[in-house]
């Protein structure tokens, strides 16, 4: 078959060969902030291939292995084609009508008190909506009608972070763009080229003006591959890190006192707090030399513009995640590196650039005030064990795999009286715990629209939905109907539902029709650079390094360690840490089993290994490992390799067993998770390990 010509400009479809027709969508993954550009050839009602656009100016014809999968969704003998039911937790689950499942979900919310349904949206909801969460908008917007639970999904990804930066100001970022065109120095800090593969070209453009790259991790990634230098540390040092560098900066006279007088607040307590976190002090959290730390701290003040691009998601996963991001958070306000072309933050996953917004269809107004749960996740999985929540509602989500202390999960979700999953592959959850499974549409069997830090992208309808498959408002309008909700549904059709989500000045207003003729792309009308105008996102609009609001939730009113990293235990030596790879992200696909071309790929957890700690219990690299902790174990392929430092273990999350490990008690405090428009209530994904040959 002949490779498919791209859509002409202005259009999103055009004729392929042997009668196929060429559509401009995007890829279905959520690898936000970059996202990647997809063209579907189709031809009688059947996706015949995808490959990459590139015409999509944010990833010019990039398609990762994950996109390419894809494909891999239709005719998959795996997929769930109609809805299953089942009358009681210990019997099988059967085939059932819509009717039936719906009737019997509609019962259940009418017989349980209003606060005692929920609703708990995964990744797999925004496939076609990334970045401007019209799935998740319509999941709230049916919480808030009814008085039910909706639980925020950044809890599980990037939410802990966003809180430490919310708490100095710093959430805005500059686009990947930008960082390529400007900046001369690029701190990599926890932030993995897997979860943003597109940024990659930004940064080898920025190596060719000159510029330096500097990653830093608990190992080493597929970033440092690209780096001039990389810093190696331990677990949960990243703000002993960061402070040490302010310690240096300050010293050293490295700060910009004009900047810090204008425009932050809190700098003499700020130059009290780090006085004796040394280097030599920090050496000792890290694992790194001092000279080291003392010659990051000097390069980064000194060069400019520099920028530093932080991990989304995995660093924050770990002891002393929130308050990393917080420390981190205060270097561009302590040496005047933000608010220009090339500095500040770069791009991360769930950031925003500065002026970028979106309609809301929610309708908060519809809630009764003091009716919603904290978006705790411990506090969650205390509701579920306790039997606090009747009725579950999952969509495109494996709870097992994404939530700590599945074991607790796990209990609660046996307490619940009504379990529903909607997905397009049953997953463990659903296996275990569901009493109905609901068909859920694939990307190109729905309307829907994502957006980058930079443009939004049409995702047009050009499939019929497989089997007996629906869509996520489908359900919940069917749903609705049937409790009678008024006015929740009040768009004309589907179009006109998107049409209010994206009504926003940064969208230009944009609507599905003229992104339609518009070839279903639009730059957004947003700032390459944050905070130009030098308003910060704290309540004195300046970058705070004292914080009264911190302060008030008993969390410090200044950046800090966070608590003591403990100490080697003689049981389980190893701290566990977790990342992403390049064929995985997130519950996605059964955590990728459903499709051949992932589960080939990784068909089974690789734990990394230094090669002293493989020694010293007699694991060759490869061999059959366990690993364990002091709630539960995971068996897996040991991979002893140099590009970990002893004293850690690394795998890459999702892995169902790996949540057996975690621990899952609260970080922050119930009154701090809400702080912010997105949910920081996660709970501690930290665990101490021991490795053992099988």
């Amino acid at each position: 078959m002949s490779e498919p010509s791209l859509p002409a400009p202005g259009a999103i479809s055009r004729p392929g060969p042997e009668g196929s027709t060429v559509t401009r969508t995007m890829c279905p993954m959520s690898c936000h902030p970059t996202l990647c550009g997809m063209l579907a050839q189709t031809r009688d009602g059947q996706l015949q291939s995808v490959q990459g656009d590139a015409a999509n100016p944010d990833s010019r014809g990039f398609l990762c292995i994950r996109g390419q999968a894809s494909r891999e969704i239709f005719g998959n003998p795996d997929r769930l084609l109609q809805p299953l039911m089942r009358a009681r937790r210990d019997a099988a689950l059967e085939p059932a009508s819509w009717e039936a499942v719906l009737t019997r979900i509609s019962a259940s919310i009418r017989a349980s008190a209003p606060q005692a349904t929920a609703l708990w949206p995964g990744h797999g909801t925004a496939t076609t909506d990334y970045g401007t969460r019209i799935n998740g908008q319509l999941m709230a917007r049916f919480a808030n009608f009814t008085g039910a639970q909706f639980w925020s999904p950044p809890m599980v990804c990037w939410g802990l972070g966003g809180f430490g930066l919310g708490l100095t100001g710093v959430l805005e970022t500059n686009t990947k763009e930008d960082m390529g065109e400007h900046s001369q120095l690029i701190l990599l800090w926890g932030a993995n080229l897997a979860s943003q593969p597109n940024t990659a070209r930004h940064l080898i453009a920025a190596q060719r003006r000159g510029a330096r790259l500097v990653t830093i991790d608990v190992r080493h990634t597929e970033a440092a591959a690209k780096s001039d230098e990389v810093l190696l540390i331990r677990p949960g040092s990243d703000a002993a890190l960061a402070l040490a560098m302010m310690h240096v900066i300050i010293r050293d006279g490295l700060h910009d006192a004009a900047f810090i007088d204008q425009h932050t607040l809190g700098f003499e307590a700020l130059r009290e707090q780090v006085r004796d976190l040394s280097p030599q002090w920090a050496a000792g959290q890290t694992g790194l030399a001092a000279t080291r730390i003392e010659s990051l701290a000097h390069s980064y003040a000194r060069t400019r513009p520099a920028m530093i691009v932080l991990g989304g998601s995995s660093m924050h996963k770990g002891d002393n995640g929130w308050q990393a991001a917080r420390a981190i958070a205060c270097l561009p306000g302590l040496t005047g590196q933000i608010g220009v072309p090339g500095s500040g933050l770069g791009p991360r996953h769930g950031s925003a650039a500065h002026g970028r917004g979106l309609g809301n269809i929610s309708a908060p107004e519809k809630r009764v005030p003091g009716t919603a749960m904290p978006n705790q996740m411990s506090s969650i999985t205390q509701a579920l064990r306790e039997g606090r929540i009747d009725n579950l509602l999952l969509f495109g989500c494996n709870m097992l795999s994404s939530f700590a202390d599945s074991h607790a999960v796990a209990e609660g979700l046996r307490r619940t009286h009504l379990v529903v999953s909607h997905d397009l592959f049953l997953n463990d959850t659903a296996r275990a715990h569901a009493d109905i499974v609901l068909p859920a549409t694939a990307w190109l069997e729905e309307l829907g629209c994502k957006a980058t830090h930079t443009h939004l992208y049409l995702m047009p309808r050009v499939l019929a939905p497989a089997g007996q498959c629906r869509s996520v408002l489908a359900i919940l309008t069917e749903l609705a109907r049937q409790l009678q909700l008024q006015g929740f549904h009040p768009w004309a059709d589907e179009e006109a539902m998107v049409d209010a989500a994206l009504d926003h000045p940064a969208t230009g207003h944009a609507t599905v029709a003229a992104l339609r003729a518009e070839g279903g792309m639009r730059a957004l009308k947003v700032s390459p650079v944050a905070y130009p105008t030098y308003r910060f996102d704290t309540p004195s609009g300046r970058i705070e390094f004292f914080s009264a609001r911190a302060q008030a939730l008993g969390l410090g009113a200044l950046p800090g360690p966070g608590p003591q990293l403990a100490k080697a235990d003689e049981d389980y030596p190893l701290q566990l840490a977790q990342g992403r790879t390049l064929a995985h992200f997130h519950g996605f696909y059964d955590n990728g089993r459903a499709l051949p071309t992932l589960a080939r790929r990784e068909a089974e957890p690789h734990v990394w290994l230094s090669p002293a700690d493989a020694q010293a219990r007699g694991i060759s690299d490869g061999v059959a490992i366990r690993m364990s902790s002091a709630r539960g174990e995971l068996f897996g392929r040991a991979r002893v390799t140099d590009k970990i430092p002893a004293g850690s273990v690394w795998l890459r999350d999702g892995w169902p067993a790996l949540n057996r490990l975690t621990r899952g008690d609260a970080i922050l405090p119930d009154a701090a998770v809400d702080l912010f428009p997105f949910s920081a209530g996660q709970a501690h994904y930290g665990a101490a390990v021991q490795v053992q040959a099988c």
